[in-house]
């Protein structure tokens, strides 16, 4: 088995990312192999549970009140209608549901029925995640007693990038979130963002952060910027080069985050939709081992079932099965 190491310093990771693309692979894969099942895809569905109207400031996000992006601001789903798109996840194959709600932080009034949906997803078997923002201590324990699963806070880019992305929080705002996960004893989610007009320098400094952390996240996403008319980001690399990362550097990537975090769930997350079935091969020989199928991933397209389903099945992979049996219609009865 490959050492789990919490200490890489930045020259390493940077020395990673320049080996021979073959190299590179090779060594993702053969780590890859030691801690997770070969020919494996985790499949993911994301939800917006809430959506709009937030009031921070990322650069890329549609669902900001600073975008211009016609995103309309929506009240928090009501359980029912959650279970229910949770059930039909379940029924096309996912095997972990991920729930995301535009705010800053969730207020206190919300926890309940946050509460009763975590419960209700757990009891179909699946994996549960949310993504809510900052939260308390209090916040944090109501989530961990309810058994949520995984907790997403992306820190989204390097440490000094961070401040060009978003102004209305910090990376150690982040940073703090994240261990307030931990130490409530929930997995943690995080990852980033490529794609944004960042250097290479910046993404060994997203990928050293995290892999420097007191103990990896469970879970890593990787997504490539999906630029949205209307927000900072969207429109200020629209219509530059740097609007597309190079697939290759993209894949390099997916892969350093692989060595470099040998236990996490690599979740290829957002980009896919315009990327071809060869980079998303590639993506998983690098050590991607997890994918969100359905149409959209909060308001930004996806691929879509019928094409993730026709991919897998052209690469030999096959859907991770789940460790439990899916209880969806007790899970539906126990909501009414």
């Amino acid at each position: 088995m490959t050492e789990v190491r919490t200490d890489w310093s930045r020259a390493e990771i940077a020395t990673l990312f320049d080996l021979p693309f073959d190299e590179l692979l090779f060594q993702a894969q053969t780590i890859h192999r030691a801690h997770h099942a070969a020919g494996q895809i985790q499949l993911c569905t994301l939800l917006s549970i809430k959506t709009g109207g937030c009031p921070e400031d990322c650069g890329y996000c549609s669902q900001s009140v600073k975008a211009d992006s016609g995103v309309e601001a929506t009240k928090l789903m009501d359980v029912q209608g959650v279970l229910q798109k949770a059930a039909q996840a379940a029924d096309q194959g996912s095997r972990r549901f991920c729930m995301g709600a535009a705010w800053r932080n969730p207020k206190d009034r919300d926890m309940p029925a946050i509460v009763e949906i975590v419960k209700g997803v757990r009891q179909m078997g699946m994996e549960t995640c949310m993504t809510l923002g900052m939260l308390t201590p209090r916040q944090a324990d109501m989530l961990a007693e309810a058994g949520l699963d995984y907790y997403n806070h992306n820190i989204d880019t390097s440490p000094e990038r961070y401040n060009e992305i978003i102004t209305t929080r910090t990376m150690e705002d982040r940073l703090d979130t994240l261990a307030e996960v931990r130490r409530a004893g929930i997995n943690v989610c995080s990852g980033g963002i490529v794609g944004m007009g960042e250097t290479r320098a910046d993404r060994v400094g997203f990928i050293h952060t995290l892999a420097t952390l007191p103990a990896h996240p469970e879970s890593v996403p990787v997504n490539a910027l999906v630029p949205v008319k209307g927000t900072v980001l969207g429109d200020m690399l629209a219509d530059t080069p740097l609007a597309k990362i190079d697939d290759i550097e993209f894949v390099r990537t997916i892969a350093v985050a692989r060595i470099t975090m040998p236990m996490s769930m690599v979740r290829l997350s957002a980009g896919r939709e315009s990327m071809s079935e060869a980079t998303q091969a590639l993506c998983f020989m690098a050590g991607a081992n997890s994918i969100f199928t359905g149409d959209k991933l909060l308001t930004a397209a996806n691929a879509g079932d019928d094409k993730d389903a026709a991919l897998l099945a052209k690469l030999g992979l096959r859907a991770m099965e789940s460790e439990e049996p899916l209880r969806v219609c007790k899970a539906l009865e126990a909501a009414e």
